[in-house]
């Protein structure tokens, strides 16, 4: 059975960096022997129920000028925003709110955390509305790192 854990991220994370006082970030963490690449690819490789929840996402907030596609060439699910040996960060700025996720590697541990930077109102309305959603796919992600792990010789 995997262990995911609701977990704190490692204060010496990037990802604070981006943090202020009335932010969302939460963090779920498991143990594996994974380096940081293979599991951010593990981790964003999305189930077929969840690229369909983004699809409709996407037509829901086109007509509010949202940002809905991705820049071509891009190899991940959000663009690249940091990088370490140990740490990355993925997402973008948009007019209702700003997000990251970070995937990091901390002593024996995979934390996979995410930023939220609400703008306005709408960004407000829009975490509340996704947040069902964010708290599964996190799970379910960060779930999928610890099988992902190779079997004990």
């Amino acid at each position: 059975m995997t262990h995911v854990r609701k977990t704190r991220l490692p204060a010496h994370a990037h990802l604070w960096q981006h943090f202020q006082t009335g932010d969302f970030i939460d963090c779920y963490s498991c143990t594996s022997p994974l380096d940081v690449h293979t599991a951010a690819q593990v981790a964003m490789t999305m189930p077929r129920w969840s690229q369909t929840l983004l699809e409709l996402r996407n037509r829901i907030v086109a007509p509010l000028g949202l940002k809905t596609e991705l820049s071509d060439g891009q190899d991940h699910m959000f663009p690249l925003t940091f990088e370490t040996e140990d740490e990355l960060n993925f997402g973008l700025d948009d007019s209702h709110l700003n997000f990251r996720i970070a995937v990091m590697r901390a002593q024996g541990q995979i934390h996979m955390a995410t930023w939220v930077h609400r703008n306005n109102l709408l960004g407000r309305a829009y975490l509340l509305a996704v947040m069902p959603f964010h708290v599964l796919l996190s799970r379910q992600a960060v779930g999928r790192i610890a099988q992902a792990a190779p079997a004990p010789a």
